[in-house]
């Protein structure tokens, strides 16, 4: 086949009628198909059912604490044992919360705002201008979070292995440089697991601002749905060493491994930085929903039990994206104008459309009745500088309507890169 950059213009105008007929027949089929966000299906939903039956009447007592009552702000014992073990972490650099990671990365900034963080002069509020280092293509909700406290996203490009650290590390000389944004494993949304040297680079950081703090999303932390699990070096160890012991904090939850809307997020940190965020989270909170925490230490019991739950996962995820690769390799890949990713695990596969045409890939899928996370979102500010990135999320629907959304996917990426080319 043809390279499409290297047609005849007649070849081109002829391959651009044939795309133009298929996206007709297309639209003419008055599709509503969903795929804009990385959501389990409801089969991957019914494989955590029994928690709805736990803890039983005679189980509500952990290591001699009532869970139905006040008190244990920092979580259950059990519960943070379990993550602990998750993470390669000690139970006491745990804090368990409630169902959302995403809050407590919010809470963090929004505390570094009103309070500053251990090592802060100063809260940020109150600093002329606060930066954040934002890998990309990279998770759209933690750009939102940047942007409602208004700091300054400085992007980052991804490489094979993790972040560009070559620019990390010239970025972090200015002391208005804050942090930076990491999801360290099956990255949001290329699926890339950040290598030894990229971790340890980020770990011996040097950075002119003391209240530096890598934001550790951790979301994707034993979502492997091709293979074994795949080890990982332990970031706050990793730091430690460094002799930066404060410069991180970890997040993760049970969002994709049990129940998205009612599971269990933590974050990890060192025993200086929980000391603070404890006396800090005082102030809002008693406790959390300690219930809900020792459900799932009941339901998922240990790091074993995690593992052999995410293998039920697999077998609902595995077939998707092998269905998502089946179609580009078969409809794109020969034609040679777009590249994507090839994950093992998470949740997404990264796209990207011949330049300057990822905006115009989404309005035709819209068009046609297929809904995909908007063009630009993986980038700060929504603004994507090459205007090719596109977040496929194929969890959600069953396979026969990921295959009609996939075959308007190609459809819509040959149409708007025909026209591209045809000027």
């Amino acid at each position: 086949i043809m390279k499409l950059k290297e047609m005849p213009r007649e070849a081109l105008q002829q391959f651009y009628a044939e795309a133009k007929a298929e996206y007709d027949a297309c639209k003419a089929k008055g599709l509503k198909l969903d795929m804009s966000r990385g959501k389990p299906e409801k089969q991957q939903l019914d494989l955590s059912n029994a928690l709805f039956s736990l803890p039983t009447p005679d189980s509500y007592v952990s290591g001699g604490i009532d869970a139905r009552n006040y008190g244990t702000m920092d979580g259950l014992p059990a519960c943070r044992a379990l993550f602990a073990e998750l993470l390669g972490v000690k139970p006491e650099e745990v804090f368990a919360a409630g169902s959302s990671s995403l809050t407590l990365m919010y809470g963090l900034i929004s505390k570094a705002f009103t309070h500053g963080l251990l090592h802060s002069t100063a809260p940020w509020s109150k600093l002329g201008k606060v930066k954040f280092l934002c890998p990309v293509p990279g998770y759209d909700r933690h750009f939102t979070i940047c942007q409602s406290f208004g700091v300054e996203m400085l992007n980052v490009p991804m490489t094979a292995t993790g972040p560009d650290m070559d620019l990390v590390e010239e970025y972090v000389k200015d002391p208005a440089v804050k942090g930076i944004w990491c999801v360290p494993k099956y990255s949001n949304p290329e699926g890339i697991i950040y290598s030894d040297e990229t971790i340890a680079r980020l770990a011996s950081l040097k950075p002119a601002a003391e209240d530096f703090v890598i934001m550790w999303d951790n979301a994707y932390c034993v979502h492997e749905f091709s293979g074994e699990f795949v080890p990982f070096k332990e970031i706050l160890t990793e730091c430690r060493n460094a002799g930066n012991p404060d410069m991180v904090f970890e997040f993760a939850s049970t969002s994709k491994i049990t129940l998205p809307g009612a599971g269990v997020a933590c974050f990890a940190c060192s025993e200086a930085n929980m000391a603070y965020m404890k006396k800090l989270l005082n102030a809002e909170c008693i406790s959390f929903d300690k219930v809900n925490q020792l459900r799932h230490v009941q339901f998922l019991k240990d790091r074993a039990g995690v593992l052999a739950h995410m293998k039920k996962h697999a077998a609902f995820m595995k077939p998707k994206f092998d269905t998502v690769i089946e179609f580009l390799d078969r409809e794109i890949e020969p034609l040679g104008f777009a590249s994507y990713h090839r994950p093992t695990g998470g949740y997404f596969v990264s796209l990207n459309t011949m330049e300057g045409c990822a905006k115009r890939t989404h309005q035709l899928m819209k068009e046609a009745g297929v809904i995909m996370t908007g063009a630009g979102a993986t980038y700060p500010y929504g603004k994507d500088p090459q205007d090719a990135n596109l977040r496929i999320a194929p969890s959600y629907p069953p396979i026969a309507e990921l295959r009609e959304a996939m075959h308007v996917l190609c459809v819509c990426l040959k149409l708007a890169a025909a026209e591209k080319l045809l000027g």
